[in-house]
């Protein structure tokens, strides 16, 4: 791995990646003007595997391994979250609130390795916590309680799916994501049949247009298979200290891309939830680092 400063096209790759994550909040919220949530929930991860799948090798791990990820990954994080965005919780501010996966995430790791929490880390929870807590004090037209929960239980079910995809080592990440998609898909279809009911689910197919379309390839193959595959590579060849902070642009595209594109409202309490919640991002991501270049420098 290159330990340099960043070429200028890998920037832009970077870039490239955080700006689809971003943005793909508002592709959500145009697929689901037609297509019921678990219904586009459904066609995301079959689009994700075919046809990938026949072109890509299963990666050396357990069925299990793949089945946990592909549950927690479909099921629960992008079914959660595309049933709260469907009237339930902004754009902008989904894409924020998701982000809280980073301390859900850590928690479940301290809590199977026992180690303990870290006082920058408690710092940072507390910033990220503050951020929600004004967000919940303005539940509105931009977000209800509803809302907030389901993205939060979205977040953890992230969070669950990265602790599984540790656990499966070093593989080739696109094949990890598209062979775990065979236990999304399955599931996903059988509740939206259950809650969403077969016609709803025709209905919503039929008036599907050509961008309702474009916006469900764009959440395969853009969000999931060009986004996976661009951050592995990029890891592969640069530092995780180097290519991990340009994530927290993510929700900075996300509301930047909804207020742009939906003239999503962004009043002050919005901005300062943001601040907040992206300050404890940042500390938790950047203080160990800047302790280490602190420690070398002394």
């Amino acid at each position: 791995m290159s330990r340099s400063a960043l070429p200028w096209p890998h920037v832009v790759l970077a870039l490239a990646v955080v700006a689809v994550w971003g943005t793909n909040f508002v592709v959500i919220k145009a697929a689901l003007a037609h297509l019921p949530p678990l219904t586009l929930a459904t066609l995301r991860f079959t689009l994700v595997i075919f046809p990938a799948i026949f072109f890509l090798k299963r990666p050396p791990v357990s069925w299990r391994n793949l089945a946990g990820y592909g549950l927690l990954i479909g099921a629960g994080q992008f079914g959660l979250l595309f049933l709260a965005m469907k009237g339930h919780i902004s754009p902008g501010l989904a894409s924020l609130v998701i982000q809280m996966q980073v301390f859900f995430t850590i928690g479940l790791s301290m809590r199977l390795t026992g180690e303990q929490v870290r006082p920058f880390q408690l710092a940072a929870l507390g910033l990220a916590a503050a951020g929600l807590v004004v967000i919940l004090t303005h539940t509105n037209g931009d977000v209800t309680p509803l809302g907030l929960v389901l993205v939060l239980a979205a977040a953890m079910s992230w969070a669950g799916g990265n602790t599984v995809s540790r656990a499966a080592g070093p593989v080739n990440t696109v094949a990890y994501v598209v062979w775990s998609s065979l236990f999304a898909v399955p599931p996903l279809f059988a509740l939206s049949l259950a809650v969403e009911g077969w016609p709803a689910i025709a209905a919503g197919v039929r008036a599907a247009d050509a961008a309702t379309w474009a916006a469900v390839i764009w959440q395969s193959v853009g969000n999931s298979l060009f986004g996976y595959a661009a951050w592995s590579w990029l890891l592969a060849r640069h530092p995780a200290a180097t290519i991990t902070p340009m994530a927290l642009l993510i929700p900075v595209f996300g509301m930047g891309a909804s207020t742009l594109v939906l003239g999503e409202p962004m009043p002050v309490w919005k901005i300062a939830a943001a601040g907040l919640v992206m300050s404890g991002l940042a500390v938790n991501l950047l203080w160990p680092m800047l302790r280490r270049v602190i420690r070398t420098t002394v």
